[in-house]
């Protein structure tokens, strides 16, 4: 965790900061393009300020009657959460409230027929993902952005042949296999998510470069897909926590 005083500049560009000063987050406002101090974010574990994107990692540890009370459209979340569980509950909740807190305003979330969301106002652009124990969220005001997050305990080894083709089974570390898969599976639903078209092949149609998986710092890696016709190349951003991964893009 890296702590800033109040007057030192905080350079957007290239950096990452999890930024907390006494226990108040210092937030970056993308419309004014100024950091901010004074609002408490309770929800938040940690927040990355990277080349005007907001990213939010937040663990699902608040019920959800205490999130529900910090939310001004309460009769309407009502009906749509009473049938959830009380996972799903905070799952749901603890996005709305992040919203709220990060841009300073409730907000409703859309989604289209393939599941992704969007802002009803269209002020920002938005992606979400679960795993166990925690939410991730990134926002930014200008371009369509993806992320996903993925708990480092999770049997990714099950599942491997639903997504890795021969040559990147064939580029899997074997010192660090756990986590070089989660980040295979990890950046090509950050992938599959950018592209926001049906019918995605993760084995045919997404692929990752070999690279080296980084941990507890901030890197990168190259995909690009065959499913549509402009077979997009894609640098994903990636950070590897000891309790999950996370990728974006």
């Amino acid at each position: 965790m890296e702590y800033r005083r109040e007057n030192e500049q905080l350079n957007l560009v290239g950096e990452t900061r999890m930024v907390y000063e006494d226990n108040v987050a210092l937030w970056y406002d993308a419309i004014t393009d100024k950091i901010h101090k004074g609002r408490e974010l309770k929800t938040i574990a940690q927040t990355f300020y990277r080349n005007q994107n907001i990213l939010a990692v937040v663990p699902l540890q608040e019920s959800s009657e205490s999130l529900l009370s910090r939310l001004s459209f309460k009769d309407k979340y009502l009906p749509v959460i009473e049938r959830m569980t009380e996972n799903r509950k905070r799952e749901w909740l603890t996005i709305r409230v992040l919203i709220k807190e990060l841009i300073g305003e409730e907000k409703e979330i859309l989604y289209n027929s393939l599941g992704k969301p969007c802002l009803s106002d269209n002020s920002f652009h938005i992606s979400i993902s679960h795993t166990r124990g925690y939410a991730a969220l990134i926002l930014n005001k200008e371009n369509e952005v993806a992320i996903d997050i993925e708990k480092t305990g999770s049997k990714i080894d099950n599942i491997r042949k639903r997504f890795l083709n021969e040559e990147e089974e064939n580029s899997i570390s074997q010192t660090n296999e756990k986590i070089h898969l989660l980040l295979h599976w990890s950046a090509k639903e950050s992938v599959f998510k950018r592209l926001n078209v049906e019918n995605v092949d993760f084995r045919k149609h997404l692929h990752i470069r070999h690279f080296e998986p980084v941990s507890g710092e901030w890197s990168n890696l190259k995909a690009h897909e065959t499913r549509t016709e402009y077979q997009h190349c894609f640098v994903v951003n990636y950070f590897v926590h000891e309790d999950y991964v996370l990728t974006y893009i």
